[in-house]
């Protein structure tokens, strides 16, 4: 099997690419149904835009060096790291959905605190506070093994951690600033993306 995964015959391109546009749908989806519809409400100083800036320039720079360095590729059990990288895709798409369901009408792509909002620790907020966002991150694992580069998984990595990185800490103290003392004990006692580690 070539190293592109859209090169290597039609069963390998119709399921990354079947996966691929399902990811850019729902994504598309949500970005337009769930905006803050109250800009008074609005905390996102930037970030919304940085994450979509950093977004395309990575999942670009993934298939751009998925072509351009070759030497780079996972040659060893590529077909393995192809399914692989499908089911996180797929496993990282649900998990977010599932996360942002959790929190309803106080989930916005743009940070925006709600008049009526409050701490949510149901599902897996009980442990992270921000499963969204990994959710999205291991979408992105699994981008990039499905296109079986490792210079390009590692600029999606670093591109998103820098955006997510800024709009966690935009986040946080937008909701700490507005929700007070029982979103700070929620911070002192969860992680941000992964449960017991970070």
């Amino acid at each position: 099997m070539h190293p592109l995964p859209f090169s290597g015959g039609p069963i390998y391109a119709s399921v990354f690419w079947s996966t691929y546009v399902l990811w850019l749908v729902m994504e598309t989806i949500g970005s337009t149904t769930k905006r803050s519809s109250d800009p008074t409400r609005t905390r996102d100083r930037g970030s919304y835009r940085l994450i979509l800036t950093l977004l395309w320039i990575a999942v670009a720079l993934d298939f751009t060096l998925s072509f351009i360095l070759p030497q780079t590729s996972i040659l060893q059990h590529r077909a393995a790291f192809f399914f692989l990288g499908i089911g996180l895709m797929l496993s990282g798409l649900a998990f977010r959905f599932y996360a942002m369901s959790l929190l309803g009408r106080f989930f916005t792509y743009d940070v925006a605190v709600h008049a009526s909002q409050t701490v949510i620790e149901t599902g897996p907020y009980r442990y992270i506070r921000h499963p969204s966002y990994t959710g999205a991150l291991i979408t992105l694992v699994g981008l990039g093994l499905a296109l079986g580069n490792w210079a390009g998984l590692l600029a999606l990595l670093t591109c998103m951690g820098i955006a997510y990185g800024y709009r966690m800490s935009v986040e946080e103290a937008a909701l700490a600033a507005a929700l007070g003392e029982p979103y700070k004990h929620y911070m002192r006692r969860t992680r941000r993306l992964i449960p017991f580690v970070y």
